[in-house]
Order: structure tokens, then sequence, then C-alpha cells
């Protein structure tokens, strides 16, 4: 029986390693390819202008991947289970295809989606791509709680063995009796939006540092899957915060929204790495995907995992609110140098190395403004290209010191952590130009600096740049004493994974029964 097919891309915005659209054109006579701007979404309520452009690039990549196939990518507005029974409708669809997405919001929304599909007489078919493993079999492995412990997880994945290996792109043979109908109204109707038409000014913009789409993914991903001695000797910690070209792949934004599957990512390492010495996980390339399933993980078997209140592993902490010492993180103003630039990288490309996202997250949080974690993640889902709805609330967690790590006495240096790996500043000189005629002594501390050096400098501390709005070695000290409070009163249950009835599902509804529940065909 020849179906007319919906594949609906959400985040998995390629062609290569998607099962869920080569599950689509199995018998499929007509073929509908759609991309939903779901006003609801919450990541949508919530992205910068970096993160607007990241997004409309990587849809006319995709629309272009489609066009060379004879297809089309159609972009409808609206809130899924109010657009998609219409289409159903319009298109005399019998089968909807899309990609597994564990995040709170998008279960609940499949869960009824799958519900009006099933009314109109439509297939569901749900494939898991976005992460490298079913995570509920992470979870069912481990007793039905989720692995807290990078550690415990490695040792789950164990019993499971390697990821499945990614699925090839369809090809002009697989499009054969296949066609993609659309009118010049619908061509116009459903067209990919401008930035204006998104509600962002492209005046605002800074140059683009990293374009959005499959093609960009694929090229980084060989650029660096051509250096075996560089991937095999890939250690994480040992990367530059503020080196001034990445030091690291900058893959994760891609990874993000799906213009990479990660599993051929795990592969094409694989591959560089066979019959060679190579770091290993959590440091190495594999562990940085490693990673990325801990908190996925994490993230679906624990309530509020996006907040302090009501998450069982999550140590409670009472934050001061400070909302001039917020803007002043926010807005790049606090007077130190480096916590200054990070946030002005940040704002202007869409990412940060992760260890500068280490120094600003431990800054804001219990080093110096002790201001909530929760504050920090709202900037970072802003202004981060690689906003990830778990991953974001995992590091903050764990860079506050709140869970999963917990030396909360390790604190960063504003001033000593940056000049490490660049005692000159010339990080600080490229993000923050008005410091860049300092002497090197003082360019992470142009306070210090004589009046006479910063009249010649051009910059007044106090007038042309920022007084620092807290003494560090002082705030710091306290703050330590402030965090051995919070967790003297912490429950001994914090460090678990969170207790369910047996039987108990996740609050969306779970995997498995999307997985495997028997799905209505139309008749």
């Amino acid at each position: 029986m020849t179906q007319n097919c919906i594949h609906w891309f959400r985040k998995g915005l390629r062609l290569h390693d998607n099962p869920a659209l080569v599950a689509a054109l199995r018998e499929c006579k007509q073929l509908y390819p759609i991309y939903i701007l779901d006003p609801w979404y919450p990541n949508n309520t919530k992205m910068g202008i970096n993160r607007w452009r990241f997004l409309l690039g990587a849809l006319k990549d995709l629309d272009c991947s489609l066009r060379k196939l004879n297809s089309r990518l159609f972009v409808v507005r609206g809130k899924p289970s109010e657009v998609l029974p219409k289409l159903f409708q319009k298109w005399k669809i019998t089968r909807l295809t899309f990609e597994v997405d564990t995040e709170p919001y998008s279960l609940q929304r499949d869960k009824e989606v799958q519900k009006l599909a099933e009314e109109h007489g439509v297939e569901v078919i749900p494939k898991i791509s976005h992460s490298l493993y079913n995570l509920e079999r992470i979870i069912d492995e481990n007793n039905g709680k989720a692995p807290l412990t990078y550690v415990r997880f490695q040792t789950v994945l164990k019993s499971i063995g390697p990821p499945k290996r990614p699925v090839p792109a369809p090809t002009q043979e697989n499009m054969e009796g296949v066609s993609t109908p659309c009118t010049e109204q619908e061509g116009s109707k459903y067209s990919i939006p401008t930035l204006e038409e998104v509600g962002q000014d492209p005046q605002l913009a800074h140059t683009e540092v990293f374009p959005g789409g499959e093609q960009e993914a694929l090229r980084r991903l060989d650029k660096y899957m051509d250096k075996p001695a560089w991937v095999c000797g890939f250690e994480k910690p040992q990367t530059s915060p503020n080196a001034l070209s990445p030091s690291t792949t900058v893959l994760s934004p891609y990874l993000t929204i799906g213009c990479l599957s990660p599993r051929l990512f795990w592969w094409r390492i694989h591959d560089v790495y066979q019959g060679k010495r190579h770091s290993q996980p959590p440091v190495s390339l594999h562990g940085q995907l490693l990673w990325r399933e801990f908190y996925y993980a994490a993230a679906l078997d624990t309530p509020n995992f996006n907040k302090m209140e009501g998450n069982p592993v999550c140590t409670q902490v009472d934050w001061d609110s400070n909302p001039e010492h917020l803007a002043a993180w926010r807005e790049a103003r606090t007077g130190f140098p480096f916590v200054d630039a990070i946030m002005t990288q940040l704002r202007q490309e869409g990412w940060i190395h992760h260890l500068a996202r280490h120094m600003v997250a431990c800054f804001l949080t219990r080093g110096d403004l002790w201001t909530s974690w929760e504050e920090g993640q709202k900037v970072f889902e802003e202004l981060l290209l690689d906003a990830d709805w778990a991953l974001n609330a995992g590091n903050w967690m764990w860079l506050s010191a709140s869970a999963f790590f917990h030396q909360y006495f390790r604190v960063y240096s504003p001033i000593a952590f940056g000049k490490k790996t660049d005692k000159r500043g010339e990080y600080i000189k490229k993000y923050l130009p008005l410091l860049k005629k300092f002497p090197e002594q003082y360019i992470y501390e142009p306070w210090k600096a004589p009046r006479s050096v910063q009249e010649q400098a051009g910059c007044i501390v106090g007038k042309d740049y920022p007084r620092p709005i807290v003494e560090h070695e002082v705030i710091s000290k306290k703050n330590i004493q402030r965090m051995k409070a919070a967790y003297a009163k912490r429950s001994p249950q914090t460090d678990k994974s969170p207790t369910k009835e047996k039987g108990a599902k996740h609050k969306g509804g779970s995997i498995k029964d999307m997985l495997t529940k028997k799905k209505k065909t139309s008749t």
C-alpha cells in the first residue's frame, strides 16, 4: 500500500543518519518534509539573534539538500497539535515520522500528537537518532534509575555495547516514484522565514562565525577527522579557554539541533582511533559525546531538572537576588576583564570554550556573585548556539556545585585562571579593545594600574571601564562558608537517583510506549 507521508523535522535537521526520514520513504508516494515553528516550544521564546540565525541557516541548508532530491521543506507556523490535524486532512496523510525528543515539553507534545494521529488514522513512526542510545534502556539497565556519576554511567554502557551505526542519507534512487506536490501559493506560505519575520533585527547581529546547516557540520567534522594525531591526543581539560580561535571542534551547536548525528561523529572518531593509542573518556572526544548522553539520561529521569526547587538531585542553596550584579555579569560589566571578555564573546559569536563557561558560571554562582544558577541558565539559553535543555541545566548544576560535582571549595580566580594560557591577555584585547593598550601586568587587573598608566592606555577605570563589582579574594572565601552551610543541610538522598514506584512512567509518556505502541493505520 502506498503512503502519503509527513516527515516532521524537529532537531534532526539533516539527511544523514535520519532513520525516521528513511522510514517515511518506505512505500511512499507523496512526501511532505515539514518543520514547525512552534511559538509554545520553550526554546523558541528564549532564543537570541545568533541562535535564530543559526537555526534559519540550518533550515535553508536542509531545504537545499531536499531540493536536490526533488523535494523541499515546508515551514509551518503554529502549535503542532493544531496544525498537524489540518495537514493530515489537506494532504491526505497516512504516515507521520519523526525523531524522538526526550525534553519534558517534547514528550508531552508528542503524546498529544500521537493521539491526534490515531484519531485521523495516521500511522506514527518515531525513531531514536538524537542520542547515541535509547535513554530508557540506560535507565532500565541501572535498575530503573539514571546513573548519576560518570563512572557508573560507563559501567552501564559496557553492558549495552557500542552505539548503533548511522544509516545512510536518502539518495535519488530512494526517492524514485516519490513526489512532493507544492502549489505556488503553498511555496510562499510555507517558506523559510527571515530574521525580521521571527522578530529579530539583522542590524544587531555581529559577523557570523559559525554558519548553521548539515553541510557546514560535515565540513567541520571532516576537517578535524583529517587530523588523526589531534583526534587521538584530544583531552578537553588541556585545551585553551582563551585561544583566539577555538581549540576544540565547535561541533556542539550542530549536534544540538541535529545538523550532525552523534552516531556518525562517534563512529568517525572510532575509525580514526583504530590501531592507535588514544585518549580515553571522560576527557577524549568519545568522552564528550558520553557526557552529553549522561546528562540526557539524568534529565529524563529527574523531575524539575532545570530548577533548584523540587529537583531531588540538586542541593538547595539560599542564593541572593541582586539584579544589578546579574545585569553586570550578563552585559560584561563586572570590572574583571577575563569574565567580561568571555561574556562579550558569548554575546557576539554565540559560543565560548567549556573552560570559559566554567569561569563565568563559577563567578556568577558560588565563586563571587552568589546568584542562582537558574539565572545563568537563562542567559546561556538565550545566547549559546549549543544551548541544550538537559546539558545547560546539568552543567549549571555541576559548575555551581549543586549536583554531580561537590568540591565547592575549588573556585576559579577571575585573574589567575586566564593567565595560565594567555599571560599577555591577547584574548582580552580582542574582545575588550578598550583595554588593549594596558601593559600585560595590568591587563587582568586594570584597577591596579597607576593613573598615569590608565591615561596612557586611554581608559580610566571607574569611568571608561568599571571597577570590580566585588573583591574576589574576600567574597570567594565568604561564599565557600555559605556553600559549606548549604551542604550541611543536604538530604543524604541528594546524590542518589530519584526513586520511582514500580511501573511509574515519565510525566510526558514513555519512549518505550512511543516506539512499541500499536499504530493505527488508515483504512
